[in-house]
């Protein structure tokens, strides 16, 4: 496994930011992890055609693991509707899988459109701070199956965990926001396994892959991302009840504003 010092410096680098800014902001990782594995892999001479992809299972993998935690601090606070958890779930797994091979099929050039247009979505909604009006209730089982079969197919071309989906959508059904924000904690664990499971299955027997790697997933940024990640999320979460984020909100919007320009120019 090609796991130097400074290869191990560099992913820590990551984590640690991710999980501090996920803490303190409340925003997902993908958003942090999926350009800057991406800047380290290509910086390293794989592929351009691969490091998207391997960057977004890596992102997705690691949401698996740190989900777990945040799961169960909103459980203990009795914030996850897991009756909505259960409605959505299905939808999900199905959809993350199809987004997963869907990625594969694509371009590593049009993945890379794709994820700056999200990011700079997510940058627009953080820097206006909008809310969206609770107008409705939850739809019925067909209309909340297609749902989450959205949520889990973008989240997975994505690597992200679905709350800047299924948080809107919740609130806008009258689901007040802090069981919102703690039923998609419970949802980004679906969604993670899923497309993760789903970039392994579609990274198969590629030439010219990294070594240490399992389909897309990019097993060192797995682990050293993921230890780093949930060594600093707990600090950034005390650090945001002790100030005012919102500020720091919008200045973190122009730092995405840059990562989507990055993808753009690539």
């Amino acid at each position: 496994m090609d796991l130097s010092p400074l290869l191990i410096v560099e992913l820590a680098a990551i984590g640690l930011c991710t999980g501090f800014l996920a803490g303190l902001l409340g925003i997902g990782g993908g958003m942090l992890m999926v350009p800057f594995i991406t800047i380290i892999l290509s910086a390293k001479g794989y592929p351009d055609e691969y490091t998207v992809k391997m960057a977004v299972a890596t992102s997705l993998a690691t949401i698996c693991l740190t989900s777990l935690a945040s799961v169960r601090a909103h459980h203990q606070r009795g914030a996850v509707l897991w009756p909505i958890v259960r409605l959505l779930t299905p939808g999900i797994l199905l959809g993350s899988l199809v987004g997963a091979q869907l990625a594969a099929a694509l371009s590593g050039k049009t993945l890379s459109i794709l994820f700056a247009v999200f990011v700079a979505f997510s940058a627009t909604q953080m820097f206006l701070d909008r809310k969206p009006r609770a107008t409705r209730t939850l739809p019925g089982s067909l209309g909340t199956f297609g749902m989450g079969w959205l949520i889990g197919m973008l989240s997975s071309l994505v690597g992200a965990g679905g709350a800047f989906i299924s948080v809107p959508f919740m609130t806008w059904c009258n689901v007040k926001i802090h069981n919102a924000v703690g039923t998609s904690a419970a949802l980004g664990f679906p969604i993670a396994l899923a497309g993760t499971a789903g970039y392994i299955w579609a990274g198969q027997n590629l030439p010219q892959m990294p070594s240490g790697s399992v389909g897309y997933l990019y097993l060192p940024g797995l682990v050293v991302i993921s230890l780093a990640s949930m060594s600093t999320a707990p600090l950034g979460a005390r650090t945001a009840h002790s100030m005012d984020i919102r500020p720091l909100r919008k200045v973190f919007a122009g730092v995405l504003y840059v990562l989507a320009a990055y993808f753009l120019l690539r």
